[in-house]
């Protein structure tokens, strides 16, 4: 039988990532995710940072009533900071991304 090359992915993974990864709660999932949109904002790599974002977007409930304003806002800044990295304004999607960040660890720790 051959090896897909997904397969040969996934023998690439470190162990302990995706041990991390897979006991994550879905706060820590999160951060990682921020984490590693960072990561490419700093590296300048679009591909990479558009990636994370587009998964931040997929996380956001737009069905319950509570969280549909904030996941509307939230959508707008992450279309805006994909727009921003394609325009190669690195900065300012450093410091969106950053400062969300920062703000999603002060609710979780307030809890």
């Amino acid at each position: 039988m051959y090896a897909t090359s997904n397969n040969i992915k996934m023998n690439k993974i470190n162990p302990y990532l995706m041990n991390e990864i897979l006991e994550a709660s879905p706060q820590k999932l999160l951060l990682k995710v921020y984490d590693y949109a960072i990561a490419g904002v700093q590296a300048k790599n679009l591909e990479k940072t558009n990636k994370a974002i587009s998964l931040l977007i997929e996380a956001l409930n737009f069905e319950d009533p509570q969280a549909k304003e904030i996941s509307i806002m939230l959508y707008n800044l992450y279309q805006f900071c994909q727009e921003q990295m394609r325009q190669k304004n690195y900065d300012i999607v450093y410091k969106i991304l950053s400062e969300l960040r920062d703000t999603w660890i002060a609710i979780f720790n307030k809890k």
